[in-house]
């Protein structure tokens, strides 16, 4: 992997030693940075240049332990979406960063402690970040310390089986080891993801399986109704065009009040027997 400067400032180069050639650093406030480069390596800058921090120093790709440690999680996120996204715009593939960005945010959602404060945390610690930020609002809220963390980044496989979820840790990888682990320690999953929650039958906390959203009743679209009423209006001009009789109990097509009219039934017609109509003499062989 490459090396990146971690401080703005000027470069010079040192001696050679055991194959490898010493680029110093030092910065406006007189720290400096030394850095080995194997003998043979493409150098991309040159002595008395002038570096950014996060600058790559030679040919190779970066670090993305040091990108997070030196210019933050943002500047990581950024590489990572654009580095994947290179491999597939190589096959011609498009894909929105959305799918990419959510990926990566799983993987950075942890946080190592640095600093307890006055919180309930360990040194080295890792905790997760939704947990890390509400614990020092908690503590901020109380006057007391806050706690100090890094970020952590870690790959797909570690991120899925750091979950507090065993159910959705359990489901992924080592099985039996992650059920163990919960068992001996005694941990609740409260099913707050949509993975266990799937695995226990169960809605999803999302949309409409969410409690605050489950009793929405959606109003009707007055778009649609207009639409309809349209339509309406248009058979009603085709009927009146090719002069068909009025249809009865629709107004300005039927009768002019509305009103279903009247059906007169003829005397005359003799009663209809539905049963006698349908019946079979078996006894003829000739009918059956």
């Amino acid at each position: 992997t490459a090396v990146m400067s971690e401080i703005d400032g000027m470069v010079a180069f040192g001696p050679i030693a055991k194959g490898k050639r010493k680029l110093i650093i030092t910065g406006g406030d007189g720290s400096e940075r030394e850095y080995d480069i194997p003998r043979g390596t493409h150098i991309n800058v040159q002595d008395g240049d002038h570096v950014k921090a996060g600058e790559p120093l030679m040919d190779g790709p970066l670090n993305p332990h040091d990108i997070l440690r030196v210019l933050g999680t943002e500047a990581l996120q950024n590489y990572v979406v654009s580095e994947i996204q290179e491999v597939y715009r190589l096959q011609g593939v498009n894909i929105n960063d959305k799918h990419i960005e959510v990926i990566v945010r799983q993987m950075l959602r942890w946080v190592k402690i640095k600093d307890v404060g006055d919180t309930e945390f360990l040194m080295e610690e890792q905790v997760d970040r939704f947990r890390y930020e509400d614990e020092n609002r908690r503590i901020s809220e109380e006057g007391g310390k806050t706690s100090v963390g890094e970020p952590l980044l870690l790959g797909i496989t570690k991120a899925s089986l750091s979950t507090d979820s065993f159910i959705s840790a359990a489901s992924f990888q080592e099985t039996t080891r992650v059920l163990t682990e919960a068992a001996i320690s005694g941990r609740v999953d409260y099913l707050r993801g949509l993975k266990e929650n799937v695995i226990m039958g169960r809605l999803i906390p999302a949309g409409t399986g969410m409690k605050y959203y489950r009793n929405v009743k959606i109003a009707a679209d007055a778009t649609e109704n207009r639409k309809q009423e349209d339509e309406f209006d248009e058979l009603a001009d085709i009927r009146s065009g090719l002069d068909l009789p009025p249809l009865p109990g629709i107004p300005g097509v039927g009768s002019d009040n509305g009103e279903v009219p009247a059906i007169e039934v003829d005397d005359d017609v003799e009663e209809f027997d539905i049963d006698e109509a349908m019946a079979i003499d078996v006894d003829d062989e000739d009918d059956v």
